[in-house]
C-alpha cells in the first residue's frame, strides 16, 4: 500500500512556504505521493455542491507542484484532479509534459470532469459535454505525449502538421489517473485511464466502483497496452487514518491511501504528516 497526502496547494498549504514545508517532511516520512486539488472559482456565496468556501485559496496545482518539485528530490507529485473539460487540452499537454521534466519525471496525472455548474460558467466550458469533452481531452493529452508527428481529428479537437516538444520525461507518458465515483468514471477509467481514483470514498462505494471497472475490462473495453489498472482513494473525512481502515481497503484491491486532514494550520497539518510515517512504514 502506498500512502500520499491530500490537500498540499489549499487551505493551511495554500501558502508556498507552508506547502514547501509540508512538502519536506512529507517526503522525510516517506510518504509516496502529494495531491493537489483545484477550483479555478468557487461560487460565492457556497452553496451544495461547492466543496469550499469562496475565500479558499487554492494554488493552481502546477504551479504548486513545479515549486515542491525544486524543494524535493523524490516524493512522487499528483494531480487529485485537474478538471479536464475547462482546459485546452493541447495547452495542458505542454503544461504536464513541462512539469514532468522539471520533476525529473515525477508526475502523477490525475482527472476528473468537473461537477459545478457556476466553475463553468465562468470559464466559458461546456457542462453539459463535460463527459464527451474530458474523454476527448485524454486522447489529445495521449496523442500530443506519444505520437511522433501528432495528429488528431475529433468533435472538440483537430489537429496536424504540428509538434509538441519537450515530450513528458516519463515513457510512455505520466500515468492517467481518472477520477469519480460515477458509472461514467469507472468506465473512462477501464477505456481510458492507467489508474482510478475515489475522493472521499468509503470502503462499500470503492467496491461498487471496482465493480464497475471489473465489468468494463470483462467486457474487453479496456485496451491491451494500458496493463494494470492502480486504485487510490482518498477516505472520507474523521479525525484520523486508522489501520483497520487501511487493510479494508487494501482487501478491495487498493493500491494507494491519499489521506486529507481536517487541520486549520500547518503545524496541525505537520503533525497529521508525523501519523502518516507510522502508516507508511506499516504499508512499506
Amino acid at each position: 500500500m502506498k500512502i500520499g497526502l491530500f490537500g498540499i496547494n489549499f487551505g493551511p498549504c495554500g501558502d508556498a512556504e507552508a506547502m514547501v514545508r509540508v512538502a519536506r517532511a512529507a517526503e522525510t516520512a516517506q510518504l509516496e505521493s502529494l495531491w493537489t486539488g483545484e477550483h479555478v472559482v468557487l461560487p460565492d456565496p457556497q452553496a451544495p455542491p461547492s466543496p469550499a468556501a469562496p475565500g479558499t485559496p487554492f494554488l493552481d496545482p502546477s504551479v504548486a507542484l513545479a515549486h515542491i518539485a525544486a524543494h524535493t528530490e523524490r516524493i512522487r507529485l499528483g494531480t487529485g484532479i485537474i478538471i479536464l473539460p475547462q482546459r485546452n487540452a493541447v495547452e495542458l499537454a505542454k503544461e504536464l509534459a513541462s512539469l514532468d521534466r522539471v520533476s525529473g519525471g515525477r508526475l502523477l496525472f490525475g482527472l476528473g470532469a468537473g461537477y459545478l455548474e457556476p466553475e463553468f460558467r465562468a470559464l466559458g466550458a461546456n457542462f453539459e459535454e463535460r463527459g464527451a469533452v474530458t474523454d476527448e481531452s485524454i486522447d489529445v493529452l495521449r496523442a500530443l505525449w506519444t505520437q511522433e508527428s501528432p495528429r488528431f481529428a475529433g468533435r472538440y479537437y483537430r489537429f496536424a502538421g504540428i509538434d509538441a516538444q519537450p515530450r513528458p520525461l516519463q515513457r510512455p507518458h505520466p500515468p492517467i489517473v481518472v477520477g469519480g465515483m460515477s458509472r461514467a468514471a469507472a468506465q473512462r477509467a477501464a477505456r481510458r485511464g492507467n489508474g482510478w481514483y475515489g475522493f472521499f470514498t468509503a470502503p462499500e462505494i470503492v467496491a461498487r466502483c471496482l465493480g464497475w471497472i471489473r465489468e468494463a475490462v470483462d467486457a474487453g473495453e479496456r485496451p491491451d497496452g494500458l496493463g494494470p489498472l492502480e486504485i487510490s482513494v482518498t477516505p472520507p473525512p474523521r479525525p484520523g487514518l486508522d489501520l483497520d481502515l487501511v487493510k479494508r481497503y487494501a482487501e478491495l484491491g487498493v493500491h494507494r491511501v491519499i489521506a486529507s486532514t481536517s487541520a486549520r494550520d500547518v503545524d496541525g497539518v505537520l503533525r497529521f504528516v508525523d501519523e502518516l510515517a507510522e502508516l507508511s512504514r506499516w504499508a512499506g
